[in-house]
């Protein structure tokens, strides 16, 4: 009952800051500028990523043996397919329940060539880190920098981009100051970090009571790696926008995942390359190539017709749900 209530309770200050974090982020993009695309693609993706890009890191230079490799790889491979799949099936979801203006979604009010350049750089990125699994061991040194280079280029293209197919949104008061019409710059980054250190500590504790009642489950490893901690650590990007859905903020919601999947298909991967020998068993090599084929879907989507209909994302989950039901029975 403990751990359960404890599990409650870092939900609640995931959800709480999470909260604290989209509002300070849009007021932080508007002083800097930036249009809704960037804000959500690079300033509120990177932030709710960290929570679970410390868990694979903490595995790989902390503990010892083949149990932290497994761990890392397994943390750093689940994030995108979490992403991939069930993220943007939630927020499709999302979509297909809750109105925009008064009315249902008949299609996503999303900004398509910042999901179109989002969803290229995670192919792109995401396919060689699939593709060093196969490489010699002295080529793999060259992928990290390659990696993170692409990541650099995908914040360069992202600054570059200033148009967006709508006009910023009016912003909600500022929460740690509601009377102001224009907080200082002071006070939203104060909220920002206030928001970002609640949604670590949060997912933290999450995580920690998680592993715990994994414990008592007689869980494996890898499930605990792979399932549990990525589910976990991506309830910021998935409360996040769920809040910018409900408020009819579709570019702020849509790339706030698929910046994350950028995020996490370059930077973490090329930390895992780096630290470990990178050899992907079966059910992680089959979780990378469903996480390429959910993006590949909703990218092809997007090319083919222009737009994104809610129920498209929503199909992505059933590749989650498959690859779960089947990673229990292989595990039972």
């Amino acid at each position: 009952m403990t751990n359960v209530l404890l599990l409650l309770f870092g939900l609640g200050i995931i959800l709480v800051s999470a909260e604290l974090f989209t509002n300070g982020v849009e007021w932080l993009g508007k002083k800097l500028h930036l249009n809704e695309g960037t804000v959500g693609s690079i300033l509120a993706a990177v932030g709710t990523a960290l929570p679970e890009s410390v868990i694979p890191i903490i595995a790989i230079l902390s503990a010892t043996g083949q149990n932290a490799i497994d761990i890392g790889i397994g943390a750093i491979l689940g994030a995108p397919f979490v992403l991939s799949t069930l993220a943007l099936a939630i927020a499709g979801v999302a979509g297909l329940l809750w109105k925009r203006h008064g009315s249902r979604r008949r299609i996503m009010h999303c900004n398509r060539l910042v999901m179109t350049r989002d969803l290229q750089f995670f192919l792109g990125a995401y396919g060689l880190v699939i593709i060093t699994a196969f490489l010699p061991s002295d080529l793999k040194y060259f992928i990290p920098p390659l990696l993170l280079a692409i990541y650099v280029i995908y914040v360069i293209k992202t600054l570059k981009c200033s148009g967006d197919t709508e006009p910023d949104s009016e912003i909600n008061p500022l929460f740690f100051a509601r009377a102001k019409a224009d907080p200082s710059l002071f006070l939203v980054l104060l909220q920002v970090a206030a928001g970002l250190a609640g949604i670590v500590y949060g997912a933290h504790l999450f995580v920690n009571v998680i592993e715990k009642l994994a414990a008592l489950l007689g869980v494996s490893a890898f499930i605990l790696a792979f399932v549990i901690s990525p589910i976990a650590t991506e309830l910021p990007e998935k409360v996040n926008s769920l809040i910018w859905i409900r408020q009819g903020k579709d570019t702020l919601a849509l790339g706030n995942i698929t910046g994350a999947m950028v995020f996490q298909s370059t930077v973490i991967p090329a930390m895992g390359i780096a630290l470990t020998p990178w050899q992907l068993s079966p059910p992680a090599l089959t979780s990378a190539l469903l996480s390429v084929a959910a993006a590949g879907f909703i990218w092809y989507r997007l090319k083919s017709t222009g737009q994104i209909k809610p129920r498209t994302l929503a199909y992505n989950g059933l590749l989650y749900c498959l690859f779960i039901a089947a990673l229990a029975y292989n595990f039972s």
